[in-house]
């Protein structure tokens, strides 16, 4: 199985993060569920981290089959509306997304 994380670095505007939620919940979620060929996609909030580990409030972990479902989505229409829809998360948002892509090799 492939994963594909979108790593938020930075900080959530103090007194946005219940608005940054709600975003994610009513807004993003249901895009990120409509990418084709999506098996599985988990939202995770910070809790805490190691003392001087760099700040990562939010992680986004979607599941694919394989390299070549993870390339459709990638080149969906959805893709590029919940890119665009992001952009109002970033409103409440410093920082930077990276993706990173992962074989699962233990689940």
């Amino acid at each position: 199985m492939i994963i594909r994380q979108a790593f938020f670095e930075g900080v959530i505007h103090a007194g946005k993060d219940e608005a940054f939620k709600a975003y994610v919940a009513e807004k993003l979620m249901p895009m990120w569920l409509a990418f084709p060929g999506i098996r599985e996609v988990k939202v995770l909030y910070n809790v805490e981290r190691d003392e001087g580990a760099p700040s990562y409030p939010m992680a986004l972990w979607t599941a694919y089959d394989s390299r070549e479902a993870l390339a459709a989505a990638l080149e969906s229409p959805v893709r590029y509306e919940s890119r665009e829809m992001t952009k109002g998360l970033m409103e409440m948002f410093d920082g930077r997304i990276h993706h990173h892509v992962f074989d699962l090799a233990h689940g």
